[in-house]
């Protein structure tokens, strides 16, 4: 069992986290000591919407007695009442007397109230929170929780679809760094964006104060005191810029756009804010998550990223798309450049009913005319898809320049039809890829909801990877005998820019000259590479390690078979647990070996981790040359 505690002084709260303990391990059976009154009203108590637990101070708070635990508690426990009543906490439950200890005798001493949070995890999944009371009343101590937060017993089949949604939604409020909250009736409703900004989790009292206004810097606290002013003096529309330090230190600017709801008598109705944080284009000059994931498409000028495309101010584009449009984005007005230059009456329409939210998805081919003009045009594929989660819309997109790519499918198409399709394939491939990326964002959220670096890293080098395939492939027509030196090649010059050089990692790479493989092998082979030296960055090198490298080498066994030793210098596995079967990692390289008709198992080494992948030369090809 591990145990961390930390105090979070915006929250008045101790956290109490606890790991790998079942609450059924945490309770011990003692004859009981002494002999105490029944609790009034237990019936009733046991039908709250919460779990109360009563004890008595002994030997002057040095320890206490157990008068009853909640029914909840009894559940989890799998105790019964007569188990545990008039026991001593330290010898019934010595492990929550360490962790409860001080607590209870602070608020016996002192008479003031505490609030705790629990937090259980299991395989570092967080398994329940509550949130606890601590109160002294009538010479007694209790311990009062909300079960509002249980995480136990879900109804995967009921659930799917709201967890669907609510990961797309947390996907564009984490990345995109945007939030809102309303205010009806003099109470809020926050969105997990807002928590995102500020760094901290939800509380019980959210609803009841303006939790980001309550985080602004002294020098900006006459700007909120003007700011509510304003909007109590019934403007019904209100923008401004805000400073905020966030519980862990970080000075944030955050950009609030206000819309108020106002009655016939002019009395407020409801209000409405939108934040985004803008920190990036300020004087701090701080990285936001949104820039990791961007940044992944910096390796192509022809294919973009689009967050939100349909939200007019709060969207997030990468580079690229304005490469597309040829379009300077301090001056590019979202909506209107795109659909003033599209020359294809149909994709026009399609954009007006996206926007007037009659069809919930847009995939369109279109020409579209750069500045205007019709004299310089390009071929473009756009995919939109909209979603909404409680009250909350979103939106996310590609875009693509196909320019090039449509020009030598026109050329090859007096030659053979079959190449009509070619470069369309290509894309759709990407596409698909970029979906499967999706597939694996969402399951590592689950996974390392707690380790957001990790996760950032992850897909930055799959994006690299993919990125770099799509720019080297649509530029040749040849898909079959692709050469896998120039691509290992270069992505360790872009491991080595990307992790290398912050944690001090040395690639090394050995390709036979001749090894020439199809799209449909080099995609998830380079896939694979990339989940089997992330899996090293992540497990073999702790931060002292010297020497920290990780090397590959491909060779061909035969004509129709290649293999790849992946190698790394770090602390070793222990031999008893390699199964490749409970690790998310494991388990996504296994789902790509399997893609790939592969093979790949564990190699006895003597210093670190050794895996060798067995992979086809050739596999039947869709795309015909």
């Amino acid at each position: 069992m591990q145990i961390q505690k930390r105090y979070i002084k915006l929250e008045d709260t101790t956290e109490i986290m606890i790991r790998e303990i079942t609450e059924k391990q945490l309770f011990h059976y003692v004859e009981p000591k002494f002999k105490t009154q029944s609790v009034p009203f237990k019936r009733v108590i046991n039908n709250l919407p919460c779990d109360m637990n009563v004890f008595i101070p002994y030997n002057g708070g040095a320890d206490f007695i157990i008068q009853m635990l909640g029914k909840s508690a009894l559940e989890r426990g799998n105790i019964k009442p007569d188990d545990v009543e008039g026991r001593l906490l330290s010898e019934c439950s010595p492990e929550y007397s360490e962790i409860l200890q001080d607590i209870l005798q602070e608020v016996y001493l002192t008479h003031e109230t505490k609030k705790l949070r629990f937090l259980y995890y299991q395989n570092d999944k967080l398994a329940r929170l509550s949130n606890v009371k601590v109160i002294y009343d009538m010479e007694n101590i209790i311990l009062i929780a909300e079960m509002k937060y249980t995480i136990e017993g879900k109804n995967e089949d009921l659930e799917k679809y709201e967890i669907y949604d609510e990961n797309k939604s947390s996907l564009i409020e984490y990345f995109s760094q945007t939030g809102s909250y309303y205010k009806i009736n003099d109470k809020y409703s926050w969105t997990q964006g807002v928590y995102n900004i500020i760094n901290r989790s939800r509380e019980e009292n959210d609803e009841y104060y303006n939790i980001v206004f309550e985080l602004a810097i002294p020098e900006d606290r006459p700007l909120i005191e003007k700011i509510q002013n304003t909007l109590d003096s019934g403007i019904a529309n209100y923008e401004s810029v805000v400073r905020i330090k966030t519980p862990d230190g970080i000075i944030k600017f955050l950009d609030f756009n206000f819309y108020s709801k106002f009655d016939e008598n002019g009395e407020l109705i409801s209000r409405y804010a939108l934040i985004k944080d803008i920190t990036k284009s300020s004087d701090k000059n701080i990285t936001r998550p949104v820039d990791f994931l961007l940044n992944g498409f910096k390796n192509s000028k022809k294919l973009a990223l689009l967050i939100d495309p349909l939200n007019e101010k709060q969207y997030e584009y990468s580079e690229s798309f304005y490469d597309i449009v040829e379009e300077d984005e301090a001056t590019y007005s979202n909506h209107r450049v795109i659909i003033e230059n599209i020359d294809n009456e149909k994709t026009v329409e399609s954009f007006r009913k996206i926007l007037r939210r009659e069809i919930n998805e847009l995939d369109e081919t279109f020409v579209y005319n750069v500045k205007g003009d019709p004299n310089n045009q390009k071929i473009c594929e756009i995919h939109i898809e909209i979603f909404e989660f409680g009250q909350e819309e979103h939106s996310i997109g590609f875009l693509t320049d196909i320019t090039e790519d449509y020009i030598k499918q026109q050329e090859l198409q007096d030659a053979n039809e079959h190449q009509k399709v070619l470069i369309k394939e290509v894309h759709h491939r990407v596409k698909n890829n970029l979906q499967i990326l999706n597939s694996f964002l969402n399951l590592e959220k689950r996974a390392y909801k707690n380790q957001p670096n990790l996760i950032i890293d992850h897909m930055q080098s799959r994006l690299s990877s993919l990125a770099l395939l799509h720019e080297k492939t649509y530029n040749t027509s040849d898909f079959k005998n692709i050469n896998l030196k120039e691509y290992i090649i270069d992505q360790d010059s872009k491991l080595e820019n990307l992790i290398g050089l912050r944690d001090g990692i040395t690639f090394k790479s050995s390709v036979e000259d001749d090894i020439t493989l199809s799209i449909e092998i080099i995609t998830p082979l380079l896939l694979v590479v990339d989940e089997l030296t992330m899996n090293s960055i992540k497990h073999a090198f702790p931060q002292d390690w010297p020497d920290k490298t990780i090397t590959k080498s491909f060779r061909k066994i035969d004509d129709n078979t290649g293999e790849l030793i992946i190698k790394d210098n770090g602390v070793g596995i222990d031999k008893t647990k390699k199964n490749m079967k409970h690790s998310l990692g494991c388990e996504i390289i296994k789902n790509l070996t399997k893609q790939l008709d592969g093979d790949i198992s564990y190699l006895d080494v003597e210093n670190g981790t050794g895996f060798r992948l067995l992979f086809p030369l050739t596999m039947e090809h869709t795309i015909s040359k």
